[in-house]
């Protein structure tokens, strides 16, 4: 599937593809609407009415990944409410050992996500990805999300890594397509984001079910 041979630094998001989206989908969908509801006095059909309309409207924007501005919209402390909820945070099937192995082949591995800080150092605390990568930025550092063609060129000033060797997983379609568009030569998709929901369609990109599929050979084999 990857002619690793071709690949010195491995771009991953962390919602979605190191980890399970479960988490997030729950909160966003679920427990956040109930919990507006309880706060405005409103039925949870107003509340996922009014939420939902707010969500479209900024999705694929700083604001969508950003739990300041959410917090400020919904009246409520969202890094709190999270909080109330990370025994749904998990970790996808072997992501960690892929991890481990990309470290060991000598190649970089980066974590590259949308998600504010706030809700970064929340799931550091419960699964240590810090430990097995060589950087993690957010996309709030840089002051634009991934779907922004310009972003690579950002991100390119910080890591200095070159895009025509350079591998992309991701779970959302409009990153992928704009890691394309900007020059990223690898890309894959994920297959089920969300372990308890279905697959889903990665559209024109490879999917990948499973991070052993994919383990880079060693750094003895690879040279």
């Amino acid at each position: 599937m990857i002619d690793w041979s071709a690949i010195d630094t491995v771009l991953l998001d962390m919602d979605g593809t190191l980890l399970d989206l479960y988490f997030d989908n729950y909160f966003w969908l679920h427990y956040l609407p109930q919990k507006y509801a309880e706060a405005h006095h409103l039925s949870l059909d107003a509340a996922k009415t009014k939420l939902f309309a707010e969500f479209s409207a900024h999705r694929g924007t700083l604001n969508w990944y950003c739990l300041d501005f959410w917090s400020r919209e919904t009246g409520l402390d969202i890094v709190a409410l999270k909080r109330d909820v990370t025994e749904h945070i998990g970790v996808r099937p072997n992501a960690l050992t892929f991890l481990e192995k990309v470290k060991e082949s000598g190649r970089r591995a980066v974590l590259v996500t949308n998600a504010h800080r706030g809700s970064l150092h929340l799931k550091l605390e419960h699964v240590p990805l810090d430990l097995h990568l060589d950087a993690l930025i957010s996309s709030h550092d840089l002051g634009l999300p991934k779907e922004d063609p310009l972003f690579w060129s950002r991100l390119e000033e910080i890591l200095h890594y070159d895009r025509s060797r350079t591998l992309l997983i991701d779970d959302s379609l409009a990153v992928l397509r704009s890691a394309r568009n900007a020059g990223i030569a690898f890309t894959l998709g994920v297959l089920q984001p969300d372990s308890k929901a279905a697959p889903v369609d990665t559209a024109e990109f490879i999917g990948l079910d499973c991070f052993s599929s994919i383990y880079p050979p060693a750094r003895s084999a690879a040279n």
